[in-house]
């Protein structure tokens, strides 16, 4: 921004802009708010970015505030009228405007599409490169049945990326493998609703979930279809501890058969529970796409 011509203050004001904004940009996202002391709405919605941003510090988020009744010269540069106005800047570039973002869930949600579409590290964090191939290890230590080993190796990984959620969903699938569903409950449970919803955490609740079946004798269930082919409930029932067992197969088989028998029963309960099975296998996994063919075949011919 060129200085020639401009009164001090207006040189002090370009300063400070580069100083708060343009330098920590080329690190972080920077939400920059432009304000008013006059505007109501702009001190309340400062107060929320306040708090979201100080959350987000660890994460690679910082706040600049900028008074455009003080800063004339910077407003007029952003060409402002209307306050308040949120930008996010990145690399000395505006990437997204914020202003329309008024709560706190909406914030952190459009912070994490940005943190993760521009791979912001935070400050100090191990880059994603080096990352990448440890949780592949962890992966495949996990699929060939180590579950103790499997943990160790991403409670590692955890201490280099503390955030990283395919770390945190695939600790929390080795602890649901090794059976303490203790800690792999206190590890979801310290997550977001937003972040449950990713695919990697979600599948770490439906491991947890299937796991957490109680194991049940399945002898008089076994009884009861053996009396009543249509005994839905002891047939659902008995897919439920088979898939608490680990015996994947028999529990698919049980509730395509009920899928099959009765697609609609107890509000579509069978076919909710065979997706969350191969949810916690993984949809990406061989045995969950034959899976999902098996469905198809049922419901559609």
């Amino acid at each position: 921004m060129a200085t020639l011509g401009l009164s001090e203050a207006e040189r002090e004001s370009i300063e400070r802009f580069e100083a708060d904004v343009i330098q920590p940009s080329m690190t972080a996202l920077v939400i920059l708010d432009f304000w008013a002391d006059r505007s109501a709405l702009s001190k309340q919605l400062s107060t929320i970015l306040e708090k979201v941003a100080a959350d987000y510090s660890a994460k690679g988020v910082t706040l600049a505030k900028l008074d455009v009744d003080h800063d004339k010269l910077i407003a007029a540069q952003f060409r402002i009228q209307s306050i308040p106005t949120v930008y996010a800047i990145y690399r000395g570039q505006p990437v997204a405007d914020l202003t329309n973002y008024r709560t706190e869930d909406q914030l952190r949600k459009v912070l994490d599409q940005l943190l993760a579409q521009l791979k912001i590290e935070p400050e100090g964090a191990a880059p994603q490169a080096e990352i990448e191939p440890l949780v592949a290890m962890g992966e495949q230590v996990l699929g060939d049945g180590d579950a103790p080993r499997a943990v160790s190796i991403f409670r590692q990984v955890q201490e280099m990326a503390p955030d990283n959620l395919d770390v945190i969903g695939g600790l929390a699938r080795a602890l649901v493998a090794a059976g303490d569903h203790d800690e792999a409950r206190q590890v979801l449970d310290a997550l977001s609703a937003e972040q449950k919803k990713k695919p990697e955490i979600a599948r770490a609740v439906a491991a947890l979930e299937v796991a957490s079946a109680p194991l049940v004798d399945t002898g008089p269930l076994e009884a009861r279809l053996a009396a009543n082919a249509d005994d839905h409930e002891a047939r659902f029932e008995l897919a439920a501890a088979r898939m608490a067992a680990g015996d994947r197969d028999a529990a698919a088989d049980g509730l395509l058969e009920l899928i099959r028998r009765d697609p609609e029963w107890n509000d579509h309960a069978a076919r909710q529970r065979f997706l969350q099975l191969l949810e916690a296998q993984g949809l990406g996994d061989p045995w969950s796409s034959a899976q999902r063919r098996r469905l198809s075949a049922l419901l559609f011919t």
